[in-house]
């Protein structure tokens, strides 16, 4: 069946994964988007059966427009703007229109559990939107996208920062314990094919689910032994404090120091511990043709790497061109 379907920071990861997905299956797709800035803006706006809507989500006249006739939505928030309030103008939007199925990438609240854990400043807004969705009775599927694999970079980058050493090795410096299970997920290439198949199944067997969308546990260890073996190169994984050496947003720094304590040192499950347990199970049954992290390591990584300027993968020593840093494409 073709549907309209509507989209916002289109050319994100996550919802340009669906967007190239929607429209290879001939789905009319709304994408919204503040520009078309950049080489994904620019590659979605140039696809077939793709409208670009250039406007601000802070806009309720252009939200009533975007969302006019379409049957569905893949909502996912950003932390640029007020995101609580941006996120109960889409849902507000969405039931106006009648929209039949809203799927909203949402996070957990660690602090909602008890247990001491601190919020993580730039996932609980989602949580705080997902409960306003569900207080307006809008048939919605919320989905709690695991670590991108695509956030392994060996830019000096917080948190996920793969650093080549002079022996040609890596080395892997986070806060989790070494044997913390933790979910990920290829947002490029799975995130699409998963959401597409919430869509085909419909409110009548999603409405109100939580869905973590992870396609494997993995531990620090495992997945440095998976890069490893993807790259043919040693990796080592060492605990650590999370480096800040470049400048960063201050929200950002916040969201690093909560994770940094609640993932870290009191190990709180990623998703909290009311749907980690369904990891990977549900994602599975939504779509089996994921990218593993081995695969990702050794097929992907080296090409983003080479379009970031570092050139390890030569193995000579060259100067490293300077790359600006896009925090908005990070999911940790």
């Amino acid at each position: 069946m073709q549907r309209t379907v509507v989209t916002i920071n289109s050319n994100g990861r996550q919802a340009a994964s669906f967007v190239r997905v929607a429209s290879a299956v001939g789905w009319q797709v709304r994408a919204q988007m503040r520009d078309l800035n950049g080489l994904v803006a620019r590659e979605l706006s140039e696809l077939p059966n793709v409208t670009v809507y250039l406007g601000q989500l802070e806009d309720r006249k252009f939200l009533d427009n975007l969302f006019k006739g379409v049957q569905c939505a893949f909502i996912n928030t950003t932390h640029w703007g007020d995101e609580v309030a941006i996120g109960r103008s889409l849902a507000d939007a969405a039931k106006k229109a009648g929209v039949q199925h809203y799927v909203y990438s949402s996070m957990p609240d660690h602090s909602v559990f008890g247990n001491n854990w601190r919020a993580l400043p730039l996932w609980a807004p989602k949580f705080t939107v997902e409960q306003y969705i569900r207080q307006i009775g809008l048939p919605a599927t919320f989905v709690y996208c695991g670590i991108y694999h695509n956030n392994f970079t060996g830019l000096d980058f917080p948190l996920f920062r793969m650093e080549h050493q002079p022996d040609h090795s890596f080395v892997w410096q986070a806060p989790f314990h070494p044997s913390q299970p933790l979910p990920w997920l290829d947002s490029e290439h799975d995130v699409g094919p998963a959401i597409f198949q919430l869509f085909k199944e419909g409110p009548r067997k999603w409405n109100g689910k939580r869905i973590p969308l992870a396609f494997s546990m993995m531990t620090p260890i495992q997945v440095c032994k998976a890069f490893s073996r993807g790259l043919g190169k040693p990796v080592e994984y060492q605990r650590g404090p999370i480096m800040i050496n470049c400048p960063i947003p201050s929200g950002y720094r916040e969201h690093l120091s909560a994770l940094e304590y609640t993932l870290g040192e009191q190990g709180a499950p990623y998703f909290g511990p009311d749907i980690e347990k369904d990891c990977p199970v549900l994602a599975l049954q939504l779509w089996e043709g994921y990218r593993d992290m081995e695969e990702y390591a050794r097929e992907v990584f080296p090409v983003e790497e080479a379009a970031n300027g570092l050139t390890w993968m030569e193995e000579v020593d060259t100067p490293r061109r300077e790359v600006e840093l896009d925090y908005s494409q990070i999911n940790c």
